[in-house]
Parts: structure tokens; C-alpha cells; sequence
């Protein structure tokens, strides 16, 4: 079933009727919703019925007719309702509330003088013309009567968003008859190949209204296209990505969630939360509540590089991985890219986690205030002039009262924690051919677990985004921007003993990407890129005038990292169609610096120093450089059923050092050197797709193996903090990684979700053969991060426009542990002996989630409009453990587990737009 605001019911078009006599239908309905009438009489007749849901939420309906027409059908069920019934063509019904449908244009309705004109080879609507459906209409583009016409057409445009202006990412347009396709980029344009002449272009898009466009083309021009929003439909509800695009797609592995489909999913105190949402995709995981990293495919949390308008985030979480850094009513949508990573894209080896915001409504002010029991936000966005457009948002916490219920173990429960961040976009648009984009982003945190010692952490991040439109098959965008993440610790109490510990992480990036349309088979991407990293691994020192701690401050770190990349996506066949890429990046570490280098026979240690060695200025001592290759292959053998296969290397030049299972906000970051050695990841993977139920059911499985090199792992009793030499106490480790994911997504209808299943496992293996004592000897051993088994769930129903219910579902095996297996004396001590590394798991964990979502009013004169969300946070209440461990009582080791989360949390919260 179709639905439309009253404006759409204008269907009336010069198109020829189809002639098809009417079909008898018998329907026998009692106390029906209108959504499933219509629906039975959709599926029985082949008619498409219009009307407007939201006016008919309290309707029950009754009809009892056999053999009669669909029409009136509709007319008895609704005689006793201020609702007519109109019929157009052989094909459409209209249920409208106090009206008929129009059947007469004046006259001059689609005079050509009036209804349109031309500037160039481009189409421009007048506003007599903007009355009228766009879909119906003919865009003239070129001169028909022209000598010169060539063979092969350019169309260009940008796809924006009907109510906001705001473009769109990721809708697909393309031919009814030779299905050439083009999709939206992150600008909202596009570019298309046609064959001069007449084509019925149909546009889709996520979560939007399916629309088309009749276009005579004869010349390269541009046709810009708005979109609306899918508001009113239960049945064309889109979750995740456009029906076929999961199929159709050359890349696989790749997951695009909008933020209104985010914002579906219950999350710990009602709190939208955007990394929370990406642990509930199959593929991604994390070591329990309450951890800031998440860890995709086998990789560690310091593998997933995460862009936030192009910024690279270092720590995506607030309040040790309560929350989500990201303000998500700035949020646009957020694509994860398991593997098939763009070519564009280095720096790491496991995924790319790609945040994109908007850029603000250009046709109107409006604003946006959330409260909730831990945090509020507000935005507030609109037009500056006609060409600039602006988005604010702000947002804080008074999170202190939910330490205090927290376990007494677990360190928080006596603390007191807060946060905020600010993000500012403005996009101003200098011509039709040239944009520019400013975005800024702060957050801080501060905690501290007793009076004594406080922590403090942040990001900010600044980019600027210059595009440009050469003509219609070269489009270029420079990037350029800054980076920065810190981490503060301090102590006062005892005023002999202050200290301040400082850490912090400077880059600054500068990036040109270009795109070439070359032919409606080859689409170059290509461009070059570079990062200026200097980096304080530490400086600690006194924080009062009467502490005796003696300041220590570590070298800083300095380096370049390039790279240049060429990517073509080759559609070989309708059936057949490749992604082929190849990235070369360089890595130079540089000065001023002084290093050690030690003895190649033995393992790094200060007694193995064989040299020393300076370097002064901005000179690089010590390069790496290497090809990374990007495979993806598709063979489609209908719309709906594909497989694909790919393959990608990748090269890592920074490494986190932590010897905790979950990411900390006191983690340190190292750049590679003349001894720590890049990480290098490479990856195969496969995937099988098959659309059901006309694309309403999406399935896949896919399939992967991967391998990573000069992984870091700590030596034991390893000092990471404040360490000169810190490459004695690390070492390198292999690991490898594969992994099956299943599945299964329902995209349409008052239920809509997804249900995954994963079986993974992550392995790791120190081999030198400089090692005396190799963990587990030598033995492949599983990652912190390991868990076979995972299941989840994530679903929301409609019961109405203005009702619905969210539920979600998470089971995984539990992580590994090392756990004491014996206790022995030595020098009239006592001593835990431990077992092999990661032999042993926590119990496996599993929470449920549900939220009840209100939206009181749906009209749209009315100046405000609300939501509100109730929910409840691990709904059975369970004890999953967060970690275990153990405490010697009367000569004997007890163990204990602890949980962050051990009863049903229920929340509440309030959204109001205006």
C-alpha cells in the first residue's frame, strides 16, 4: 500500500490509461484497521490505494462483500465516516477525508510558456510548475533538433532533503529499462550516463518516498531532485539501506544505519547512543557494559579508525562507555565498514567507522531539546542569507546519582563523573559548482573515583571541506582539518605527594580526493592524503608548591604519514561489476629524537643497547612503506540474489598500549619507530545475498579470514605509562582471526528489525624465536576479546503512527580470563599460580532491552512536537559479569564476579522539536 500527504493525491498526469477491466473481489472484514483492509484489497485486486494513515488511527472498519468491485468495496466499509472515495484510472484508488479527488486542470495548467523554462541545458521549475507532480512531468534537457548531439549524455544533480534542504547520502537512481545506476554521494550528488532521449528515472532512497522522473535528454545538464521523508506509511518503512542495495552493492561487509533508525534501538537510560547501536551489527563486539572500545572482526579497539566529518576520534565514548561521544541529533547516518574498506581510506587494519553530520536546515529555523534522568541536549539550526546554512548542538550530564548505585567493587560507586560537548557545522554554498563545510567538534570529561585523584579526557576536532564541480564527469573535494585528544591525571590531597600526569595526541591533516565519471562502466576515484602527527607520550610532574615530585617529561614523537590511492568501480556486465583499488602510504619517523638501538640476536633490553642516536630537527630517521590492495567482486545472478568476494591489506603506523581488557581513558598511544614496527592486517572475505518477499526480507552470510602482523602485546609486570624505552616491555604477536555472520533483516511493515547470528574466533600466537619464555609456550592463545558465540536481536513495532515498541536482544559466549589454578610459598610468602593465558571465560552474557515510544501529535500546523520514550534497561535483571576475581579468606582464594548492571534499570526521556 501507498501513502501521501493530500498535496500527492495531484496525480493527474496526460498519461494514456491501461484499459484493464475491473476485478471482483470478495472481502469479509470485521472491526479491520484501514492499513489492513487496504492492504487485503491490494494483494487480491493489483490496485494501489492513497490516503493518509495518520487521520485514521482510531478507525475500525466492517465489510462483508463478495464479488464486488474494490471501489465499492471502500465506499461501504467508510459510509458511515467523513471519508470519499475516488478512483482514477484502472489502477488507483483514493481514500480522502472530506473531499473528492480533483479530475480537471485548468487549461493552461502545463502551458510550456508558463510551466517551465530553460537556462542552458539545464531545467528549472517555476512555481506554477512546483504546484504540479514532478512525477509526471517531462524535463526537457538539451535541444532535440540539435546536429551534435552525442552518444553518450551526462546527467548531474544533487539530492536533497524536501523539508530541511539538507543533501542526501546513498539514494540510487537509475533507468527503468537498462537499469544504469548512479548513487548519491556525501554531498547528495550524482552522476548518471545515458543514451540521448526519452527515460523514466526511478529514485530511491533510505528511508524516503520512492519517486521517478521523466526526462528528454539530449545534452549534458543537471537535474536536482528533492526527496521526501517516508512519514506516513507502515508498510514502507525502511530500516536500514534501499531494498536492493545490499544485493546490488560491488562491497561487502559494509553496514549504513540513519540516525531515525538509530534512535529505534533501546539503549542504557534511554540515551541514543550511536556506538551502542554499532555493537548490536554482527561482526562487531565488546568485552562487556560499560567499555568504550568495540572491537570489529577480530581486531583490537585500537584497529577501527572512527571519523566524525572527516576527524579522527580517539576515544568515541563519554563516562568510561556509558555513553556515546556523538550529540546523535547532529548525526546524519553512520556507515561501517567491515571490510571492502574504500581505498581512500588507511591508518588501520580492522574497519572504518565513518560518522557524518548534517548540515543543517536550509529553509527554516528550528531547534531541538532532549531531556533524560542522566543527560540533555538541544540544537538549534537554520539559513543564514540563501547560500549558508548552520547546525549547533550542545549537550551535559548530572550523572553523579547513578554511581551511586553501582556496585561497591566495582570503584565507580563512590566517584563523581560529568561531561559535555559542543559541535558547530556551518555549509555555505559560493555557486552551483562550489561548497564549503565547517565543522568543529569539542567534548570533555571529568571524573574521579575517590577525593584524591581526578581524571579528565577529551577530543576536539576542526575540518574544512571545499567541493568542487569541475563539469559533469570531475568532481574534486580538499579536506583539511585538526585533531586532538588529551588525558589529564592529578592528585592534591596530600600536598608532598601532587602530581599531574599529561598526555596528549596532535594531528593535523590535509587531503585531496577526486572522482572522474569516466563512462557508465568506469568510475575513478583517486587522491592523495597526508597526516603530521606530534604526540607527548607523557609528562609528569608536581601539581602543588609543596610536592617533591620530581618532573619527568618523555620525548615527544613526530611523523609524516602519506599516501596516495586509485580506485575504479568497473561494472563489467549488469551481472558482473568490480571495485579495484590499490593505496601506497609511506610512514617517516621523525626527529628531533633520541632512540636506542639494540642487539638484532636478543630480545629489546637495556642491556642489549649497542647504540645510541640523535637526530635534530624535522629528519626522518627511520621510513616504512608499503602497498595496501582493495579487491571487491560482485556477480548478481538476479536483482535480488548476489554473491560477492573480496580482499583487502592494510598498514597501521600508531599502536595503543594497554594491559586492560577494555579501552581506558588512561590508554597511551605510540608511533611506529626505528623499533616498533607498523601493523600490517589482511583480509579475505565472502558473502552470499538473496532478497524475499519483494525485497522486504534481506538475508546474507558472509564469511571471513584474516591475519594481522607486529601486533603489540605487554611482557608481563610491563610498565606502559612514563616508560623511555617502552619497547623493552612490549613485544611483537601474530594473530588470525575468521568468522561466519548470518543475517536476517525485515525492512517493511509494522515489524521491522534485524536478528544476527556470528560465530567468530580470535587467536593470538607470540612466536619469536628470541623469546625464552613465549606466552603459553609458543601456543596459538585467545584474544582478550575473543567470544565464539553471539546472537542478537534488535526489532521495533508500530502499533500505530503514534505507538510503537523497541526490543533488543544480546547473547555472546564470555570472554577469557586467567585465573589463579594453585597457591604456593616461597621466602615465607604466599603466592597465586596462575594458569595458561585466557584458558578460562567469565559466564556468558545476555541482556534484553525494551522501550515503549510515544509521539503525541502528528499534525503539522502545530509549532512544537514531541516525543516520548520509556523503556527499561536489562529487562530480566541479570548479573552479567564484568570481570572476576579472587580474595584469599582464611588461607583459601574465593572468587568473585562483579557486574555493572545487575537489576532492571528503567528510564525515561523527552524530545520536543520546533
Amino acid at each position: 500500500m501507498k501513502t501521501s500527504p493530500i498535496l500527492a493525491i495531484l496525480l493527474l498526469s496526460f498519461f494514456w490509461m491501461n484499459g484493464q477491466a475491473q476485478q471482483k473481489i470478495s472481502i469479509h472484514a470485521t472491526n479491520m484497521e484501514p492499513e489492513r483492509l487496504f492492504q487485503t484489497i491490494e494483494q487480491q485486486s493489483g490496485y494501489m490505494i492513497y490516503c493518509n494513515l495518520a487521520e485514521m488511527d482510531s478507525l475500525l472498519l466492517s465489510v462483508d462483500m463478495t464479488e464486488a468491485f474494490p471501489e465499492d468495496i471502500l465506499k461501504k466499509a467508510f459510509e458511515a465516516t467523513e471519508y470519499k472515495i475516488s478512483s482514477y484510472g484502472d489502477k488507483y484508488l483514493f481514500v480522502l477525508k472530506n473531499r473528492e479527488l480533483i479530475t480537471e486542470l485548468s487549461e493552461d495548467y502545463f502551458d510550456r510558456k508558463k510551466a517551465f523554462s530553460t537556462t542552458g541545458d539545464n531545467y528549472l521549475l517555476s512555481p506554477l510548475e512546483q504546484k504540479a507532480t514532478s512525477e509526471n512531468k517531462l524535463y526537457m534537457i538539451g535541444d532535440e533538433r540539435a546536429t551534435d548531439i552525442p552518444e553518450k549524455i551526462q546527467l548531474t544533480g544533487v539530492m536533497t532533503d524536501f523539508r530541511t534542504g539538507e543533501p542526501i547520502i546513498g539514494a540510487v537512481i537509475y533507468t527503468e529499462k537498462t537499469m544504469i545506476a548512479a548513487t548519491t554521494d556525501a554531498f547528495g550528488f550524482y552522476s548518471l550516463q545515458l543514451s540521448p532521449g526519452h527515460h523514466r528515472l526511478l529514485i530511491r532512497g533510505i528511508g524516503l518516498k520512492d519517486t521517478q522522473r521523466q526526462v528528454a535528454i539530449y545534452n549534458n545538464g543537471k537535474l536536482d531532485i528533492e526527496l521526501e521523508e517516508e512519514v506516513y506509511s507502515l508498510k514502507e518503512v525502511i530500516v536500514t539501506s534501499e531494498r536492493l542495495a545490499r544485493v546490488q552493492s560491488t562491497k561487502l561487509g559494509v553496514e549504513r544505519i540513519q540516525i531515525k533508525d538509530i534512535k529505534n534501538i533501546p539503549t542504557a537510560f534511554g540515551e541514543v547512543d550511536v556506538i551502542k547501536v554499532v555493537m548490536m551489527l554482527p561482526g562487531v563486539k565488546a568485552v562487556g557494559e560499560a567499555s568504550s572500545g568495540f572491537n570489529v572482526r577480530g581486531g583490537s579497539t585500537d584497529q577501527n579508525l572512527i571519523l566524525f566529518n572527516d576527524g579522527t576520534i580517539y576515544n568515541p565514548t563519554h563516562l568510561f562507555g556509558f555513553f556515546s561521544a556523538f550529540n546523535p541529533d547532529l548525526v546524519k547516518e553512520i556507515e561501517l565498514y567491515k571490510s571492502s574498506i574504500p581505498a581512500k581510506y588507511g591508518g588501520r587494519i580492522s574497519s572504518v567507522l565513518e560518522i557524518n553530520g548534517r548540515e543543517g536546515n536550509k529553509k527554516g529555523l528550528s531547534g531541538q531539546v532532549s531531556l533524560g534522568l542522566l543527560t540533555s541536549r538541544a540544537t538549534f539550526e537554520g539559513p543564514i542569507g540563501k547560500k549558508t546554512s548552520f547546525i549547533l548542538g550542545g549537550r551535559t550530564t548530572y550523572s553523579d546519582w547513578i554511581l551511586k548505585k553501582l556496585p561497591e567493587k566495582s570503584g565507580y560507586n563512590n566517584g563523581r563523573a560529568g561531561f559535555y560537548d559542543l559541535n558547530a557545522i556551518v555549509d555555505h554554498k559560493f555557486s552551483e559548482n562550489d561548497n564549503l563545510y565547517l565543522s568543529g567538534y569539542y567534548s570533555r570529561d571529568r571524573f574521579n573515583f575517590d577525593a584524591d585523584e581526578r581524571y579528565a579526557y577529551g577530543n576536539m576536532n576542526f575540518s574544512a571541506k571545499w567541493r568542487h564541480i569541475y563539469n559533469d564527469r570531475l568532481t574534486s573535494t580538499l579536506t583539511g582539518g585538526y585533531d586532538h585528544y588529551s588525558y589529564q591525571t592529578e592528585t592534591n590531597e596530600t600536598p608532598t605527594n601532587a602530581y599531574r600526569l599529561d598526555f596528549g595526541i596532535n594531528q593535523g591533516f590535509l587531503k585531496m580526493d577526486f572522482t572522474s565519471y569516466l563512462t557508465d562502466r568506469h568510475t575513478l576515484d583517486y587522491g592523495l592524503s597526508g597526516i603530521l602527527y606530534v604526540l607527548n607520550p607523557g609528562k609528569y610532574g608536581p601539581n602543588a608548591d609543596e610536592s617533591l615530585v620530581i618532573l619527568d617529561k618523555m620525548q615527544e614523537e613526530h611523523a609524516l604519514e602519506t599516501a596516495i590511492y586509485l580506485a575504479d568501480r568497473w561494472s563489467i556486465t549488469p551481472e558482473f561489476s568490480l571495485d579495484l583499488g590499490v593505496r601506497y602510504s609511506m610512514f617517516n619517523a621523525m626527529g628531533p629524537r633520541t632512540y636506542n638501538l639494540y642487539d638484532s640476536g636478543k630480545l629489546p633490553d637495556m642491556s642489549t643497547i649497542v647504540d645510541t642516536k640523535s637526530v635534530e630537527g624535522w629528519k626522518a630517521f627511520k621510513t616504512y612503506h608499503a602497498p595496501e590492495f582493495r579487491l571487491s567482486a560482485r556477480y548478481a545472478f538476479r536483482s535480488d540474489f548476489s554473491v560477492k568476494l573480496g580482499a583487502n591489506t592494510l598498514q597501521q603506523y600508531i599502536h595503543k598500549l594497554s594491559n586492560t581488557t577494555i579501552m581506558s581513558p588512561t590508554d597511551t598511544w605510540k608511533l611506529s619507530d626505528e623499533n616498533i614496527r607498523p601493523q600490517k592486517g589482511l583480509q579475505v572475505a565472502a558473502g552470499i545475498y538473496k532478497n524475499f518477499l519483494d525485497n522486504t526480507i534481506e538475508t546474507s552470510i558472509e564469511g571471513y579470514y584474516k591475519t594481522m602482523k607486529d601486533y603489540l602485546d605487554y611482557r608481563s609486570g610491563a610498565q606502559l605509562i612514563m616508560n623511555h624505552h617502552i619497547e623493552t616491555d612490549v613485544m611483537n604477536t601474530q594473530g588470525k582471526a575468521y568468522g561466519v555472520e548470518l543475517m536476517v533483516k525485515k525492512t517493511q511493515g509494522k515489524l521491522n528489525g534485524w536478528i544476527s547470528y556470528a560465530y567468530s574466533r580470535t587467536l593470538l600466537r607470540q612466536n619469536d624465536p628470541l623469546v625464552e619464555k613465549p606466552i603459553n609456550n609458543g601456543d596459538w592463545y585467545p584474544a582478550d576479546y575473543d567470544k565464539p558465540h553471539e546472537f542478537k536481536f534488535a526489532g521495533n513495532y508500530k502499533f500505530t503512527q503514534r505507538y510503537s515498541v523497541s526490543l533488543n536482544c544480546d547473547y555472546s559466549t564470555g570472554r577469557p580470563i586467567t585465573l589463579p589454578t594453585s597457591k604456593y610459598q616461597y621466602a615465607g610468602g604466599e603466592y597465586a599460580y596462575y594458569s595458561d593465558r585466557n584458558q578460562y571465560r567469565i559466564p556468558d552474557f545476555f541482556r534484553m532491552d525494551l522501550s515503549i515510544n510515544i509521539e503525541p501529535s502528528h499534525h503539522l500546523t502545530l509549532l512544537t512536537h514531541s516525543t516520548i520514550s520509556l523503556g527499561v534497561y536489562n529487562l530480566t535483571g541479570r548479573k552479567n559479569a564484568y570481570s572476576v576475581y579472587y580474595v584469599a579468606e582464611n588461607g583459601k582464594l574465593k572468587g568473585y564476579k562483579m557486574a555493572i548492571f545487575g537489576s532492571p534499570i528503567p528510564y525515561v526521556s523527552y524530545n520536543i522539536k520546533f
